[in-house]
């Protein structure tokens, strides 16, 4: 793509969002999901990095980070807990 089309085309956005305005509460809902995700995969990460001494580890995917980010600590612990008794 031509960066001029790319450069009006950013450019009509921005106006447009500035004449009728972006609802703000659907953007602050998914940038607060977006930074819970990043937690979980952070949490899992020092899971699994803490993990590599006892042989633990928990694999690093959406779903993972998902229960990880939000249910916080206990979502580490039920996923450890399912790790080493179901699985």
């Amino acid at each position: 793509m031509d960066p001029v089309v790319l450069f009006v085309l950013l450019g009509g956005a921005v106006v447009l969002l500035l004449t009728v305005g972006a609802p703000m509460r659907p953007i602050r809902l998914v940038g607060n999901l977006a930074v819970k995700l990043v937690i979980g995969l952070l949490l899992l990460f020092l899971v699994n990095a803490s993990g590599s001494w006892t042989g633990m580890h928990i694999p690093i995917n959406p779903i993972t980070a998902s229960i990880t980010g939000v249910l916080g600590v206990p979502g580490v612990v039920l996923l450890v807990a399912v790790k080493q008794f179901l699985l």
